[in-house]
């Protein structure tokens, strides 16, 4: 021990150490390869994987697999099939629920981190109950919102006829209106997560350019419109992105709160596709459906992306 501490006291071994860190060309890969196995394990391998099922009639219990090609891919276009029926109708709910929720979840989330990042009283607290839903799993916002919107025992009906002397609302049995609780829960869980993302966003905005604004008689609508707003355009590219990939998984919510019904109403891509692949057991069919919504949800993305980076370039420069 004494001799191994001599040693790198004169330098010896800690040279021939930090040579292998520093110059040796193997070590970064080293640091990559824990990663890389975990990347190509749990997500090339099962794309890799589902993209050979969805070319072929898969059956776990038979040993041959013959390959058909594209026949589950012609299906969700090839009008009069009942996949594409089911999967488009499935593709406009989820379409549907994504350009209610996303616009609520933006202007929400912004209207709240404005309004506490002001030193008002107990603004932490207010910042904590906001954010407080986010940490449930969606089984519990699923059965806490049936309840809240059962058709006559539900807590919104039962104050709407006991104290408001209103008719009872069939929200869970009636088309469109059972959006109403499944976009309700979904706000009220996740809208605290993009709150957050533009509280921190706010606090990077110098507090000089408010100050001069109100040297020049700005109100407070001016400075959010001029100020505000533009400096926080990459924040919002980001959360909206984030969010409509977020809509576009729409599971639990639907699956728990309505069923998916009345008559499908509700059901969402990824409840359609599950179905398909356990309680229709066409496993290849299935994952066809996921390349698809996949593709689906790239190129939206992508046009999205394109169109706001664009604009908060724009705003950037201005």
């Amino acid at each position: 021990m004494t001799d191994l501490t001599g040693k790198i006291a004169r330098g010896g071994t800690w040279k021939r150490v930090t040579a292998l860190n520093e110059s040796n060309p193997a070590v970064p890969y080293l640091f990559l390869l824990p990663h890389a196995v975990l990347f190509l394990l749990f997500t090339v391998y099962p794309i890799g994987y589902g993209l050979w099922v969805s070319l072929h009639r898969w059956d776990p219990l038979n040993s041959a697999q013959p390959f058909v090609g594209l026949e589950f891919y012609r299906n969700l276009v090839t009008p009069g099939t009942i996949q594409f029926e089911l999967f488009w109708n499935a593709i406009r709910n989820t379409a549907f629920f994504v350009a209610v929720s996303v616009p609520l979840l933006v202007v929400v989330a912004l209207g709240l981190a404005v309004q506490l990042n002001r030193p008002i009283l107990g603004r932490g607290i207010f910042r904590a109950v906001f954010f407080m839903p986010g940490i449930l799993s969606v089984a519990v916002i699923g059965v806490l919102w049936r309840w809240m919107f059962q058709d006559r025992t539900g807590l919104i009906n039962a104050f709407g006829t006991q104290v408001l002397r209103l008719p009872p609302v069939a929200f869970l049995t009636t088309e469109w209106l059972a959006w109403v609780p499944i976009v309700a829960a979904t706000v009220w869980w996740s809208v605290g997560s993009n709150m957050t993302i533009y509280l921190a966003a706010l606090t990077t905005i110098p507090r000089s350019y408010y100050e001069a604004a109100e040297i020049d008689g700005a109100n407070g609508w001016q400075m959010f419109r001029s100020i505000t707003w533009p400096l926080l355009s990459p924040t919002t590219l980001f959360v909206v992105v984030t969010t409509v990939l977020a809509s576009f998984q729409l599971f639990g919510q639907s699956s728990l709160i309505t069923g998916g019904g009345p008559t499908r109403s509700t059901q969402a891509a990824i409840m359609y596709i599950t179905q398909e692949a356990f309680d229709n057991s066409q496993l290849s069919s299935a994952a066809a459906m996921s390349f698809a919504l996949g593709v689906l949800m790239l190129a939206f993305t992508a046009v999205q992306f394109r169109l706001m980076a664009r604009d908060a370039t724009g705003a950037k420069g201005r």
